[in-house]
């Protein structure tokens, strides 16, 4: 059953939380994760990195997510036409975009029918969830996918409202307290499910599912 038919965005009242396993390149890694009961599937194809998938092998891999689990295609600082495309060619059900995007990113984007993720750091006033015509938004650390946190416990950070996903540095080990500290609707993973840069952990995924989820 394909992913990208999820092109909807889970309603805000969802329980239990939330969770996104990012950065997958293998069926093990996409079975593993569907199995652990993941909410969405993140593929790579911002250029030069230790995840980035081609369009192919994303397209195989989504068609074994279950049609609940949304498929996420990510993409940095790519134009409007390329993200697209490759969005396009792979079958996903969302799109996220990190970099300097405006609203004409996203405005472009929306008749394709997307599920548009909007992913930013965390820097003074807290951003504000549709301002740039996203369905939702992640908080991520300043140098995306470098498995480095930042510090969302300080009492200076607020969470914004609504359907946001905290990202940057978790792990099984620190998700259960960034959850009780700030609340948010969902948890993004990459770095902190890995053996090795690059390279899944099949236990790792499934643990953070769990510890994640265990939080009341």
């Amino acid at each position: 059953m394909n992913g990208s038919n999820a092109s909807e965005a889970p309603e805000a009242s969802r329980t239990p939380l939330f969770v996104k396993i990012c950065g997958l390149r293998t069926a093990e890694d996409v079975d593993t994760a569907v199995e652990a009961g993941a909410d969405a599937i993140g593929f790579v194809f911002a250029p030069g990195g230790p995840r980035t998938v081609d369009p192919a092998l994303a397209r195989s891999l989504a068609e074994r997510v279950p049609g609940h689990v949304l498929t996420v295609g990510v993409f940095r600082g790519q134009p409007v036409a390329e993200v697209r495309a490759l969005a396009r060619a792979a079958g996903v059900g969302a799109v996220q975009l990190h970099g300097d995007e405006g609203p004409a990113h996203y405005a472009e984007l929306r008749p394709d029918g997307w599920t548009l993720i909007r992913a930013t750091s965390s820097h003074g006033e807290p951003p504000v969830l549709g301002e740039l015509g996203e369905d939702l938004l992640l908080l991520d650390a300043p140098a995306p996918g470098s498995g480095q946190p930042w510090d969302w416990s300080a009492g200076s950070f607020t969470p914004p409202a609504g359907r946001w996903i905290l990202a940057g540095g978790l792990n099984p080990g620190n998700v259960a307290d960034a959850v009780r500290t700030t609340a948010p609707w969902g948890v993004d993973v990459s770095s902190g499910v890995e053996a090795r840069r690059g390279v899944k952990d099949p236990y790792l995924i499934r643990e953070f599912v769990q510890v994640a989820r265990s939080v009341e």
